[in-house]
């Protein structure tokens, strides 16, 4: 991925399958998002960095390329810490993976062929820190989405670090050192399940031990062993397993099959009375092989 540092700012060079606007309206779609804040079509973050935490603001240079600056003093000195920034933006984006092939399958499937009309250029907005993924993916669990964005500014807010910037508080999500030491305890004031507090520590206690990390899913290169990696970790399941392995390790086949928000997608594209059953979606995309997590991710968008 070609980049390039100009006058402090750095550019970003894109692919023609590849929209800033429709990625930026998909981070809208919740108004108690607390990781991040857009300004007039330009969307800013805090990204933690072990040596500092850059403050930047993401905007479209141009159809082809987008722009990042640093705001305030945070513009890191070191260029190798600013390669990272860039780097974690491109992953964020999912501006490595080409989706041309996506869109071939699509636009002759039945399910999918309106979705890459009515979201062309929208790519898989990513979750790159695997804790933050994991954690997501367990706050969500059998919740509404609304509820689950309760729950995890409660987290972020109270676990969490943050970095002010014109009277805002631009907040970095709970490492894993934040939440493996704490009881359950510390966390049922946030108002979530007992079995979910438990996950969550387990989960970062895992991680804090480095008996899980993104590079040993990555490495696996294998969706069915990654699958079982993270389903032996208590409260992950299948569901679970195959979201993060959606947003954050970017296995192209990852399937979270029972998704109801997925089953609710398909009810609307087909018109039906009532929402398929798992073997009717088995069928259904059998054509989308290689790329169910884009199917799914797009499918997604007609109701979030």
């Amino acid at each position: 991925m070609l980049w390039q540092e100009n006058d402090e700012q750095i550019i970003i060079n894109t692919s023609s399958e590849f929209s800033f606007i429709q990625n930026l309206q998909y981070l809208s779609r919740s108004t108690n998002e607390c990781l991040f804040h857009i300004h007039e079509n330009k969307v800013r973050k805090a990204i933690p960095m072990d040596e500092c935490t850059p403050l930047v603001e993401i905007s479209e240079q141009d159809e082809y390329s987008i722009r990042v600056q640093f705001l305030g003093n945070t513009r890191p000195t070191s260029k190798q810490v600013r390669e990272e920034v860039v780097q974690y933006i491109i992953e964020w984006f999912d501006l490595k993976t080409e989706i041309k092939d996506f869109y071939e399958l699509a636009k002759n499937d039945a399910i999918l062929h309106q979705a890459v009309v009515d979201f062309n250029g929208l790519r898989i907005m990513g979750i790159p820190d695997l804790f933050e993924a994991m954690a997501w993916g367990i706050l969500g669990q059998q919740i509404n989405l609304t509820f689950a964005y309760t729950l995890k500014r409660r987290l972020v807010e109270t676990f969490g670090r943050s970095i002010e910037f014109e009277g805002e508080q631009y907040w970095m999500f709970p490492r894993p050192s934040d939440i493996s030491k704490l009881s359950v305890e510390n966390l049922v004031g946030l108002k979530m399940t007992v079995k979910k507090c438990e996950y969550l520590i387990d989960v970062a206690n895992q991680i804090e031990m480095g008996l899980l990390t993104k590079e040993m899913l990555i490495e696996t290169s294998d969706i069915k062993i990654a699958e079982k990696m993270l389903t032996k970790i208590r409260g992950i399941g299948p569901w679970t397993a195959n979201y993060v392995l959606m947003r954050c390790i970017r296995f192209p086949s990852a399937f979270p099959i029972d998704d109801v928000g997925l089953h609710n997608a398909i009810k609307h594209v087909t018109g039906s009375a009532q929402k398929p059953s798992k073997d009717e979606i088995q069928k259904l995309s059998l054509s989308w092989t290689g790329w169910e997590a884009y199917a799914t991710f797009y499918l997604w968008r007609f109701l979030y």
